[in-house]
């Protein structure tokens, strides 16, 4: 849930004033009750604005409170140059809400205001109507989207390791993101695993080694690929990237991997699985966001999704489609968090659906690489790409299925069984997506968010890019 700024604007005339106040009063009181049993926290101005001088102070009050979204709230006429003031004193963005009571004219008094910020422009949103649970939960995708982007300003991405094989995609320059999303990158060479891995403690090692050995529904050793001495490796790469984290107060990450650690130390496969998910052998943690290939158009993307849901993304190729069942195959390496085998908090659920095979060709170092198929369900899809310097969003809603046994294990079998799957049927014609679609990996998380994404977009100048059949 997110905090939430109600400012109620008002006439700037004393003699109408005096007519109106209780209106006003009584209206403010039914959209903060609804928002406060919807879960959000509130701030008010604790008075309408009926003034020029109260329009600024109050509105400073409220911004000062750190909300993440300003409702501007019209219950009645309302002289414009109020809103024009407060808007100015406001950081965060503002949504413009109007009441529909014949009685008085609060949507007059929206649309003059709205009108006004036009010329400026200042970027808000409008609604209107009795605050009921649809235009709740319409305020409350503005104000989380809100929260979202709000949470990214002032923090740090971890990019280990630079542009992998030359994947265009997957790199941003620095002062773009910290230009339209307030994020620092923090760079950090792939010798500091290296380095770090080597000095974990033998004992820590072996123990979480025991743990997956005990969980998993397989660790396939083969004496070559997959040996425990190479699980231990990868086991310390995930502390090493843990230590960063903690070090250097990394918000979210990404690994380069390929082709120097995937060639000559480990692939990352099990560091990246279990820095997404919310557990791992030493307990419940909150999960964080990592993604393969050091994709930070990837991360950004993870990091909004996860910070709109609370839960582990998905990371995923676009591998192959099955035409004959209008499936894509999402899949990549071990990239895919091991909550997503049952989707549940409980590792042991997860994990006994889960096998480390050893890496394949692609990768001679070797390690293990995480395998299960993705539970099913509802999915929403995205990927932030750039078109001409200029961010956009890719959207659309899907569904996970599994079918049976023997199905499962055939179409997986038809691209690297390996690694990790997902079979998504997408809310998208196969020849419109591989037309318009801007990268080689998708990102996904449970359920339908994209009233959320699209409020992303439009409070950060994002084109929205959405698929759908129909």
């Amino acid at each position: 849930m997110a905090r939430i700024g109600v400012l109620s604007l008002s006439d700037g005339r004393p003699y109408v004033q005096d007519g109106i106040g209780d209106f006003i009063r009584a209206a403010e009181d039914r959209l903060v009750a609804a928002l406060r049993a919807a879960g959000h926290e509130v701030v008010t101005a604790g008075a309408p604005v009926t003034s020029n001088a109260l329009a600024a102070r109050l509105a400073r009050e409220v911004d000062a409170a750190g909300v993440d979204l300003t409702v501007l709230h019209y219950a009645v006429w309302a002289f414009p140059h109020f809103t024009m003031l407060a808007a100015d004193a406001l950081r965060a963005p503002i949504l413009l809400l109007s009441s529909i009571d014949p009685v008085q004219p609060g949507m007059v008094g929206m649309l003059a205001a709205g009108g006004a910020l036009d010329q400026l422009p200042r970027p808000h949103t409008r609604l209107w109507g009795e605050p009921d649970a649809a235009l709740v939960a319409k305020i409350t995708a503005e104000a989380e989207a809100a929260a979202a982007l709000g949470a990214l300003r002032g923090s740090t991405f971890g990019r280990i390791g630079g542009r992998p094989m030359g994947m265009n995609t997957t790199v941003s320059a620095t002062e773009t993101w910290m230009r339209e999303f307030g994020i620092d990158v923090e760079e950090i060479d792939q010798w500091e695993l290296v380095r770090r891995a080597g000095l974990v403690a033998p004992a820590r090692l072996a123990a979480a080694r025991r743990w997956l050995e005990e969980r998993a529904a397989g660790v396939h050793y083969d004496g070559d690929r997959l040996t425990p001495e190479l699980l231990e490796r990868q086991i310390g790469a995930y502390y090493a990237m843990r230590e960063l984290i903690d070090e250097r107060n990394l918000d979210f990450t990404g690994i380069k991997g390929q082709p120097e650690l995937t060639e000559h130390f480990a692939t990352m496969d099990i560091a990246e699985a279990f820095l997404n998910d919310p557990y791992d052998w030493d307990g419940p943690k909150a999960p964080h966001v990592c993604a393969t290939e050091s994709d930070m158009d990837g991360a950004l993307t993870m990091r909004l999704m996860q910070l709109l849901t609370g839960v582990p993304v998905l990371f995923a190729d676009v591998r192959h489609y099955h035409a004959d069942r209008d499936v894509w195959d999402l899949c990549n390496s071990g990239q895919h968090a091991t909550w997503y085998a049952a989707r549940s908090d409980d590792p042991a659920e997860n994990l006994a659906r889960t096998h480390l095979y050893p890496e394949v060709f692609f990768f001679p170092a070797g390690g293990a690489s995480v395998h299960h198929l993705a539970a099913p369900g509802q999915m929403t899809l995205a990927r932030l790409s750039r078109y001409g310097g200029r961010y956009r969003m890719h959207l659309m809603l899907g569904e996970f299925e599994t079918y049976d046994e023997e199905t499962n294990e055939r179409m997986m079998r038809a691209s690297t069984y390996e690694w990790p799957h997902a079979f998504a049927r997408l809310d998208a014609d196969a020849p419109d997506f591989l037309a318009r679609f801007g990268a080689n990996h998708i990102h996904a998380v449970p359920g339908d968010v994209r009233d959320r994404l699209r409020a992303v977009c439009r409070l950060a100048g994002i084109e929205l890019d959405e698929y759908t059949r129909s």
